[in-house]
């Protein structure tokens, strides 16, 4: 009350002073704004013309904004609950981060350091939205905050992965074989890549995606034996952050890449405890769960015929390939060249040139 009219001054001479500049309050030190604090931040909003983000806002504030409307008007971030991690079990790790047990009801993904909130953000919201739509799977809580990382709490399902019941009794790989838009966000990826290819290639690259026939099939993401469960005899998936609607040949070589593509880099790339690790089981089952995988959906049981649709797939898993192994995620340009050249120009080009028209 005795200082929003000092405050006001400064924060638009500091905006007019910087045409243009992105602007964000952070409150993560302010215990309390009267109605004078309220319509400084309104002057603001009309002073950069769009929705100004307010972060790190205390509960008690939050009920201040949201009482009054503000939240309406403003961006505003609650404050995210801080989580410590020792003494908690890590009970699953991936290519974005590791799990713990929390207790006895809930799990935290725990992302890299190098991932933004606003990933994590949007993987707890696909997550949410695909359990409201009915999707088997856990249900999501917060963003939380743990030392320098992000990530999301879920609940713990009492339920055992595939991969377990696979690393545990190899003769189950039958039971298992079922397979319970996409295509925006990889021609985004492809422009997000124009200081490292021609224009010539990401045209090529994008043509190549636009082909990709449209479908309204649920996409996992992630589809792998690690993140299909098993409750009271059902099916419960897993770590869905990345769902979308699609062509399911993006989780079909989604499966293609991890069961073919990653054993094939033993000895490597990898170890064999590396290979384990990803799988969660031995290396030496991936085959027969890809042969049992592809041969459910695609109705074959041939292993010769199996084989060519494995060969037909092939472009379009080094897609996924490349996609995973380029991101600009905390590496440098050097480091994204390396890969551009490796993966993209060396592997990925020459499958586009070769791809057959999908038939499914």
């Amino acid at each position: 009350s005795t200082n929003a009219q000092t405050l006001e001054g400064r924060l638009l001479n500091t905006v007019n002073a910087n045409p243009g500049a992105e602007i964000a309050s952070d409150a993560e030190k302010l215990e309390y704004i009267s109605s004078a604090g309220l319509r400084v931040l309104m002057k603001l909003r009309k002073q950069v013309g769009k929705a100004l983000p307010v972060v790190n806002v205390s509960p008690e504030v939050y009920d201040i904004f949201d009482m009054t409307g503000f939240t309406e008007l403003l961006d505003v971030k609650k404050r995210l609950r801080e989580i410590d991690l020792e003494g908690c079990e890590m009970i699953g790790s991936g290519g974005y981060g590791k799990v713990y047990r929390i207790d006895a009801e809930t799990i935290a993904k725990i992302y890299s350091p190098s991932i933004s909130l606003a990933f994590v953000e949007q993987e707890r919201a696909t997550s949410q939205k695909a359990f409201l739509m009915g999707v088997p799977t856990a249900i999501s809580y917060d963003v939380v905050k743990c030392g320098d990382s992000y990530g999301v709490v879920y609940e713990l399902l009492n339920a055992r992965t595939t991969a377990q019941i696979i690393s545990e009794d190899p003769s189950r790989i039958p039971e298992i074989s079922g397979l319970p838009n996409r295509k925006e966000k990889l021609l985004k990826w492809v422009d997000s890549l124009s200081d490292f290819i021609t224009e010539a290639e990401g045209e090529k690259i994008k043509h190549f995606i636009r082909g990709i026939p449209d479908r309204d099939t649920f996409l996992h993401g992630d589809f792998n034996a690690k993140n299909i469960m098993v409750r009271d005899g059902e099916f419960q998936l897993i770590d869905i952050g990345d769902a979308a609607i699609v062509h399911p040949v993006f989780d079909v070589a989604g499966l293609m890449l991890v069961y073919i593509i990653i054993p094939a880099s033993r000895g490597g790339a990898r170890s064999d405890d590396d290979l384990k690790r990803l799988l969660g089981f031995d290396f030496e089952y991936a085959p027969k769960v890809w042969g049992l995988r592809c041969g459910t959906y695609f109705g074959l049981s041939d292993p010769r015929q199996i084989g060519e649709v494995t060969q037909k797939l092939m472009p379009y898993c080094l897609l996924m390939m490349t996609f995973q192994a380029i991101s600009t995620r905390g590496e440098d340009a050097a480091g994204i060249r390396v890969r551009v050249d490796r993966v993209l120009r060396d592997r990925l080009l020459p499958a586009i040139d070769a791809a057959q028209p999908l038939e499914f």
